[in-house]
């Protein structure tokens, strides 16, 4: 039975290729393989919406998740969506359980209690003081074998610091590859997107982020050799969007608040709503109380584009959800999306000045974000090398609702509610 295993390097992009080229064991890995340069993500360009289309083939108007977070007026310290039960289609874990498979994800967003994971760590850390990270872990689904996997590399593990947090996950993916081998392993580092938001771009940090790729590459690879698997395993290197460097962020709520459609109690918290803005970073989503409220819709809809044609809130484009939906298959309860002018990250301030510095205390408001739309700046990738991929093919672009259906014609499974396409020109 060939084994697939996809390494996602979150926000790595076809120029950090020139690097990685360059390294052992990418090198050892992926000499003659097949590439796609560039590939087109989902909008918004966020992690959990781009890693949900990546598990499930379809866009977030099928799948359901349209940000990082749980929808929520709490504007500061918001849930993230952690947890499987908030997608609304079928997965390639769900797929590769039907056919009898062994599935492991580590870090991969949204798989939070997925019940067709057998060996799962999802994205997730401690709340609040007096948990850990066995309880945490335990809640979002890690069994007991692998609890075992994590309280041996705990002492790896600095929640959201990088690249220790990093490390853990590679680390933990190993010993699953050893004690388990899986037939389908995901796995979700994020320190090349936590050095762009930090630094920008392009810089050394970066750099350093994709050395440290490479020693992942090497690890997961001599982990297979290790248990005798390595010849039937494909291995496959994605990433979930780019990031464009920014210059400040525009908190659209203080003018929702200063027109009346929301109201702030003494500390800024937001104590009644008709409109309120939800920051993606380069995007937007605006919700309205009640989307049938005509007179609510209409003003809301004026004072956006209003704000965009000002020229001075950092708004380039308003989309309704029809137009956004038609446009980039991005539907759901909101009514409005609003975009960058590609240097302003959109905030959820409700009080203060209506422009504020960069702040990297949020990954949306670093020096480098994402959010905006998918043609914009530095692209995605994907390179696959093994058994089951032909050798030397170069494409030039690809869409990321494709990898899915990729990942199942791989190993004999069907995707039937993908509104992607097997990459044939790729597959043996």
């Amino acid at each position: 039975m060939k084994k697939l295993i996809v390494l996602s390097a979150d926000a790595m992009v076809y120029e950090d290729l020139e690097l990685l080229q360059t390294l052992p064991n990418f090198k050892r890995l992926m000499s003659n393989c097949s590439m796609i340069k560039k590939v087109r993500t989902i909008y918004p360009t966020i992690t959990y919406p781009a890693h949900t289309s990546i598990m499930t083939g379809a866009y977030p108007n099928k799948h359901g998740i349209t940000g990082n977070f749980v929808f929520s007026t709490q504007l500061k310290n918001k849930p993230w969506l952690w947890f499987n039960d908030a997608v609304k289609t079928d997965d390639i874990f769900t797929a590769a359980k039907v056919k009898g498979l062994t599935t492991a994800a580590v870090f991969w967003p949204v798989t939070g209690n997925h019940k067709d994971i057998d060996y799962l760590i999802d994205e997730y850390w401690t709340q609040g003081e007096g948990d850990n990270l066995t309880e945490a872990f335990r809640r979002s689904g890690s069994n007991e074998d692998v609890l075992k996997i994590i309280k041996k590399n705990a002492p790896l593990m600095k929640e959201r610091k990088h690249p220790m947090c990093d490390e853990f996950i590679i680390y933990c993916a190993c010993d699953m590859i050893r004690d388990f081998k899986p037939d389908l392993l995901m796995i979700h580092p994020a320190n090349i997107d936590a050095y762009r938001h930090e630094k920008g771009v392009f810089n050394d940090s970066v750099k350093a982020g994709v050395i440290e790729t490479d020693n992942f590459i090497g690890q997961l690879i001599n982990a297979t050799k290790m248990v005798g698997i390595y010849e039937e395993t494909n291995f496959v290197l994605i990433s979930d969007h780019g990031q464009i460097d920014i210059k400040r962020a525009v908190h659209p709520n203080v003018i929702f608040a200063e027109n009346k459609l929301l109201s702030v109690d003494g500390e800024g918290r937001i104590a009644g709503w008709n409109a309120v803005c939800i920051s993606g970073g380069a995007s937007a989503l605006i919700y309205l109380k009640d989307k049938n409220n005509k007179e609510i819709y209409e003003k809301t809809y004026y004072l956006l584009k209003s704000m965009r044609d000002d020229g001075i809130y950092g708004i380039s484009e308003v989309f309704t959800e029809q137009e956004i939906n038609e446009k980039e298959h991005l539907g759901g309860d909101f009514a409005f999306a609003i975009e960058t002018d590609n240097y302003t990250s959109f905030g959820d301030n409700t009080t203060g000045p209506i422009s504020t510095a960069l702040n990297n205390d949020d990954y949306r408001f670093g020096k480098g974000t994402h959010g905006h739309l998918p043609d914009k700046g530095p692209q995605p990738i994907f390179v696959a090398k093994g058994p089951d991929f032909k050798e030397n093919v170069i494409l030039e672009w690809g869409l990321i609702v494709d990898e899915a259906p990729t990942f199942a014609k791989v190993l004999g499974l069907e995707l039937p509610n993908a509104d992607g396409k097997p990459i044939d020109a790729i597959i043996r």
